[in-house]
C-alpha cells in the first residue's frame, strides 16, 4: 500500500529529464520519482514516450537535458553496462532468452555475473553445475522446474517471458524494468505472468510500462500516466482512472 509521503525513500528519481531528436520532444522536464518497494506503472497512449523514459533510465539514450538518480546517486552520465552493476535490470517487449539454450542453461548464464566465471562459456559443463540448484529454483519459482531441458525457443511464448522474469530475477536486480510484460498474451498467460510479477515485486522495486490496464490495475501501487512526453497524471489507479485529463487521453481505445 501507498505510504502517506509517495516521495519517501525514493530509489529512482528524475529531474527535468528531457529528450529531443532534432527538434522533437520526445520526453519533457520529466519528474518521476520511484518509491523503493512499489510496483510503479508507466502507462500512457500509444507516443507518449513510455519507452523512451525506459530507454533514458538505462542509457540506451543521452537525456539531452536533466538528471538520473537512483539510490541517491547521479547516474545520468554513467554507461548502460555500470546501470546494470548498479541492479538497475530491464526487460523488453520482445523476448529475450537465447532460444537455441534451455531454460535451465539461459538462467544459469545469468547466474554467473555473481561468479568468478561470469559469462565464460567455455567453461566447461562441470565447472557450471554449481549454479544449477539456485537456476531450478528460479525456474520453479517460474512454474518452468518441469521444462528446465527444453529448447528455449519451442516454448510457448507466454513460457518464454516466464523464463525471461528468472533470468531477470537471477540478476538480482534492485530496480527491474519491466516493458509490457504481458504484451500479445492471451487471457490464460496474462493471469499468470501478472502473478508472477506480483510474487517478483517481494522485497523489491519494480518500475513497468504496461498497456493491459487489468495488469496495471491489479499490481500498480502507484501510476504515472505520460502524454507527448509529459506527465499528465499521477497517483494511484482510482485517481487516475477518474482523472478528466487521462479519460480523454484515453477516449476511444481500450489500452494505454
Amino acid at each position: 500500500m501507498l505510504t502517506e509521503n509517495p516521495l519517501a525513500d525514493c530509489i529512482l528519481e528524475t529531474k527535468r529529464l528531457s529528450k529531443e531528436f532534432k527538434g522533437f520532444a520526445a520526453v519533457t522536464d520529466l519528474n518521476l520519482q520511484v518509491q523503493r518497494g512499489h510496483i510503479h506503472a508507466l502507462i500512457g497512449p500509444n507516443g507518449a514516450g513510455k519507452t523512451t523514459v525506459f530507454n533514458l533510465l538505462t542509457k540506451f539514450l543521452t537525456p539531452t537535458t536533466g538528471t538520473i538518480h537512483f539510490n541517491g546517486i547521479d547516474i545520468t552520465r554513467e554507461e548502460p553496462a555500470e546501470i546494470a552493476l548498479r541492479g538497475v535490470i530491464r526487460s523488453f517487449q520482445i523476448s529475450a532468452v537465447f532460444p537455441g539454450l534451455t531454460p535451465l542453461e539461459n538462467v544459469r548464464v545469468a547466474l554467473q555475473r555473481a561468479t568468478n566465471t561470469s559469462y565464460q562459456f567455455w567453461k566447461s559443463d562441470r565447472c557450471l553445475k554449481q549454479l544449477d540448484d539456485r537456476a531450478m529454483a528460479l525456474l520453479e519459482s517460474v512454474g518452468l522446474a518441469e521444462l528446465s531441458g527444453a529448447i528455449t525457443g519451442e516454448l510457448a511464448y507466454g513460457r518464454k517471458r516466464a523464463l525471461e522474469i528468472a533470468t531477470t530475477l537471477a540478476l538480482e536486480p534492485k530496480l527491474m524494468l519491466l516493458d509490457e510484460p504481458t504484451q500479445g498474451m492471451g487471457a490464460e498467460d496474462v493471469d499468470r505472468i501478472t502473478a508472477l510479477v506480483k510474487q517478483a515485486s517481494a522485497g523489491r522495486t519494480i518500475l513497468m510500462v504496461e498497456h493491459n490496464l487489468k495488469v496495471v490495475e491489479t499490481l500498480a501501487d502507484r501510476i504515472t500516466v505520460l502524454q507527448r512526453g509529459a506527465i499528465l497524471a499521477e497517483g494511484s489507479y482510482a485517481e487516475v482512472s477518474q482523472d478528466p485529463q487521462v479519460m480523454e487521453a484515453y477516449m476511444g481505445s481500450a489500452h494505454a
